[in-house]
């Protein structure tokens, strides 16, 4: 008995520690445009293997994102996109290959390439990076459509330099990587174009971490995680005072 209550605290405390993790990232983001929160649970799993099914693991299992949508804040920057629920900014990730992402804040490098804040090239309709000339005025539409006035020319001679390439796909549809970014379950296809208005130029979406929800959670967890310690003392305690008899006898 002593040591299976040794081996559920033990698991007990690793999820606890686990789960306090996943708590400090989402705190760590709640300033990050387009952040959505990573939901995370402690359940019961039994331990496979010979002889009776004697043993229960405590483990921590993420169990996705929050698809709630964060606030729309107004910037008046034509670089800046919230994206409507349920849309996704492509772009391209370290390793060349397609990710998205609901973070809208654009900037121009010094080559005219359109990235997001954290250095991802943003692609467009065509699959490739998007790259805007030099320019007196910017306007990116609903639709994703980038039109500008370039550079010396009057305003009537505005014309499309591009188009973002954003997608329709659920939340629950996509899971997010070490990176961030977020991509297809294993073995889906990649999610469709969207169609109609897909975004809000101008405005950028906050993150949607419940700040005080996740204080309460960080409390909790600690808690739980000190009392799981206890149990292993205690279990402890009582393995020592079982050998001292039996020692005596």
């Amino acid at each position: 008995m002593t040591d299976r209550a040794l081996y559920v605290a033990m698991t007990g405390a690793s999820a606890m520690l686990r789960g306090q993790a996943t708590v400090a990232q989402n705190l760590a983001n709640v300033d990050s445009t387009g952040f959505q929160a990573t939901l995370d649970a402690t359940v019961a799993v039994p331990v496979t293997g010979p002889g009776l099914p004697t043993r229960v693991a405590a483990t921590a299992r993420t169990l996705g994102v929050d698809a709630r949508a964060g606030a729309i804040r107004n910037t008046g920057n034509p670089l800046d996109v919230a994206l409507k629920p349920e849309r996704w900014l492509a772009v391209q990730d370290a390793s060349g290959g397609t990710a998205y992402t609901r973070a809208g804040d654009l900037t121009l490098n010094a080559n005219g390439m359109l990235m997001t804040a954290r250095g991802q090239p943003v692609l467009g309709a065509d699959g490739a990076p998007v790259s805007i000339p030099a320019y007196q005025a910017l306007e990116i539409g609903q639709d994703g459509t980038i039109s500008i006035v370039p550079q010396g020319q009057p305003a009537s001679t505005m014309a499309e330099a591009g188009r973002l390439q954003v997608v329709a796909a659920k939340t629950t549809e996509l899971q997010r990587g070490d990176d961030g970014l977020m991509r297809p379950l294993p073995g889906a296809q990649p999610p469709p174009p969207a169609t109609g208005a897909a975004l809000t130029s101008g405005a950028l979406e906050s993150s949607n971490v419940d700040v005080a929800g996740q204080l309460v959670s960080m409390i909790a967890l600690s808690r739980q995680f000190d009392m799981q310690v206890q149990l292993l003392h205690r279990a402890d305690e009582n393995a020592r005072a079982t050998s001292s008899i039996v020692s005596l006898t």
